[in-house]
């Protein structure tokens, strides 16, 4: 079983990795965006919570973010092994999940600042279903239409280059004491995701994985 979290910093290439890695692997890919708008759409008692919140504008709390985790990760198709992304992002997210499941694997992308400025200059969203394309490295089959679902692709005001800065300087504050947590039971690997092939990377991770 590979229970796998893939922690990095906003254009690392978490999703596009991801969507090579659960073919690869046989296992589902689970982002936190996917489970709020899963569990919403179907009107599960959590999603109805997880809505209340976000409705008033509010953060969706640790305490309902990790009941949603614990619904997912029940369902049949993670019994051999699911990749969470995005999920945990804090310490105390990880003691929580640590209560759950056992994690086999944590896969920290390092990639350089310059490297994340230039991909999220690139980057475009699906409005609909939230999936992440680039202009370059992942390009829309139809320019501004999602592969997906034929939403609308736009590109988030957030992708400025300041706003990219301080977003990295958050993540960075959160990821040390959630890597340490992990290092300690000696289970994280490192991968090189400056590379601008995925494909590239994805191998790279796979080796990591299954060497062990």
């Amino acid at each position: 079983m590979k229970n796998i979290i893939l922690i990095g910093a906003q254009g690392a290439g978490k999703g596009t990795y991801a969507q090579i890695l659960k073919n690869d692997l046989n296992i589902p890919h689970i982002s936190t965006g996917d489970m709020f708008r899963e569990a919403i759409k179907a009107e599960t008692p959590v999603g109805i919570e997880a809505k209340n919140y976000i409705d008033q504008g509010q953060l969706v709390p640790d305490t309902v973010t990790i009941k949603l985790v614990d619904e997912r990760l029940a369902r049949d198709d993670c019994k051999d092994g699911f990749m969470l992304d995005g999920f945990p992002r804090t310490l105390a997210q990880a003691e929580a999940l640590d209560k759950i499941t056992d994690i086999t694997h944590v896969i920290i992308l390092d990639v350089r600042e310059d490297v994340v400025l230039q991909r999220l200059g690139g980057r475009i969203q699906c409005r609909n279903c939230g999936f992440i394309f680039h202009k370059t490295n992942l390009p829309p089959k139809v320019e501004g239409v999602c592969d997906k679902c034929s939403g609308e692709l736009y590109t988030r005001e957030d992708d400025q280059p300041e706003a990219i800065k301080k977003r990295l300087a958050i993540f960075y504050e959160q990821s040390g004491p959630l890597v340490d947590f992990y290092d300690k039971k000696g289970i994280v690997h490192h991968a090189d995701a400056n590379n601008p092939v995925p494909r590239e990377v994805a191998d790279d991770i796979l080796k990591l994985i299954r060497t062990e």
